[in-house]
């Protein structure tokens, strides 16, 4: 990951004139160019290493498993994902917020949120594995794959670390953590495929990567010199996070609804082999996520701490941001959209041919995706949780409806049309009726338009 980093470097010049106006400005001390570029490149460096190879490993799975063990797996892993938000219990951006704010107090927020959400990890995985039994009361293979994935929401209490990192902007050190953690892993799931291992081998691997990455969190926060032991555990605390995070639970669970609910529904309405053919396509137009969460992660300070400085300054900046949102995923929806049925071919094989025409279809997904991050930096500056629940739940409803409508007459291909519009409607639409967050449609709307480069130039 060094190297990468090394080898970026000289871009770093090059790039800078593509960035947001916020993003080369000076706020203080802690929110440098330097900083948050160094910060953006790190989470960049380290997605881009999981995009190449874990697309190519899971490629290479998928032609090994086929596509119905390949579906069966990322059924239980969605199925599993419903219930990650409860484990989460919507701390990440409200702890990161109060670190920011509160710097003094970061021992008594860490300690805090670190038991609620082992906590919180334990029950739900308890809940994950009664549902799965009373859903598949005759499955075993299903009860213990469910049962390992699972594991990983227990695992999860430890990314606390990652939030004070995200705080400082020092993604660096969380990057070292998982990629060894990842590389592991995949020599790991590599040997398994050269051992012909059976399907749930896979899954263990799985909850190993997240040990692996939980001790590496651990090594990393003591080696910057903050101590584990100085954490403290407060319930006045807990009632704070807990009493501002409670919509971003439910929120949450909306939106893990509408993100996977559709590979759940198509595994109970259509079999596994149609959840492996939509797998494989959304393997594809899902590992771009990662650009919109690395940039907000780094920008997300910057803003916050921008609505106090100028108003107009504040929403200048999200201009900006969701101007470069609406570049990069146009860009790579395009030619993703008129390559689809060759890719799928050429990565997974002719047994997902089928995949083509969803890898279409669902790619522009992003456009939405990429706008609703750059969304999240705002929604919470304004303190409207409880209206972002609202348009998730909205979306979750629309999409469970329309995967009913759809997937019993066009199996995979509906599930993709459900997604779209979902996304669409949850991220976009929705704030053209609600009066808080018209601003915010027409932001988004000036940038899917690119109306920006006229307006760049009058100012």
């Amino acid at each position: 990951m060094a190297v990468l980093m090394t080898a970026l470097a000289p871009m770093n010049q090059a790039w800078i004139q593509f960035l947001p106006p916020f993003l080369r400005s000076k706020l203080d001390g802690r929110y440098t160019l330097q900083k948050i570029l160094s910060n953006t490149g790190w989470l960049f460096a380290d997605r881009l290493l999981r995009m190449g190879a874990g697309l190519v490993v899971g490629v290479w799975i998928a032609r090994y498993l086929g596509p119905e063990q390949y579906g069966l797996f990322n059924y239980v892993v969605a199925f599993v994902a419903l219930w990650t938000p409860l484990a989460g219990l919507g701390l990440e951006g409200i702890v990161v917020r109060d670190l920011v704010r509160e710097p003094d107090c970061q021992n008594e927020t860490l300690g805090t949120a670190f038991v609620l959400k082992l906590f919180a990890g334990t029950i739900t995985f308890f809940a994950a594995l009664g549902a799965i039994v009373c859903l598949r009361p005759g499955d075993q293979l299903d009860q213990w794959l469910v049962g390992i994935v699972a594991g990983g929401m227990v695992l999860q209490a430890v990314d606390t670390i990652d939030f004070w990192f995200q705080s400082q902007v020092q993604s660096k050190y969380v990057v070292y953590a998982r990629n060894l953690s990842f590389v592991l892993a995949t020599l790991m799931r590599l040997m398994l495929i050269q051992q012909h291992a059976p399907l749930i081998a896979f899954a263990w691997t799985g909850l190993l990567e997240g040990a692996i990455a939980c001790i590496g969190l651990i090594v990393a926060y003591q080696t910057t010199g903050q101590r584990l032991t100085a954490w403290k555990v407060s319930l006045a605390r807990a009632k704070t996070l807990l009493a501002d995070s409670w919509a971003l639970i439910l929120s949450g669970l909306a939106i893990m609804i509408y993100m996977k609910i559709d590979q759940f529904m198509l595994g109970e309405m259509a079999g596994n082999h149609a959840v492996g053919i939509y797998s494989a396509a959304t393997r594809i137009s899902e590992v771009w996520y990662f650009i919109p969460t690395a940039i907000v992660a780094s920008a997300s300070p910057a803003i916050i701490e921008a609505k106090a400085i100028n108003e107009a300054l504040y929403y200048q900046r999200l201009q900006q941001l969701f101007n470069l949102m609406a570049v990069i995923a146009i860009a790579i929806s395009l030619p993703i959209a008129f390559l689809a049925d060759p890719l799928i071919t050429l990565l997974f094989g002719k047994n997902y041919s089928e995949a083509g025409v969803v890898l279409a279809v669902h790619i522009w997904s992003s456009l939405f995706v990429f706008l609703g991050v750059a969304q999240s930096p705002w929604d919470l500056a304004e303190n409207l949780q409880k209206i972002a629940f609202l348009k998730v739940l909205l979306g979750a409803a629309i999409n469970v409806l329309l995967n009913l409508l759809l997937i019993p007459k066009y199996g995979a291909l509906g599930a993709a049309v459900a997604t779209c519009i979902s996304y669409a409607i949850v991220n976009y639409i929705s704030n053209l009726f609600i009066s808080r967050m018209s601003v915010i449609f027409r932001l988004q709307t000036k940038a899917i338009l690119m109306d920006f480069f006229r307006a760049d130039k009058n100012t």
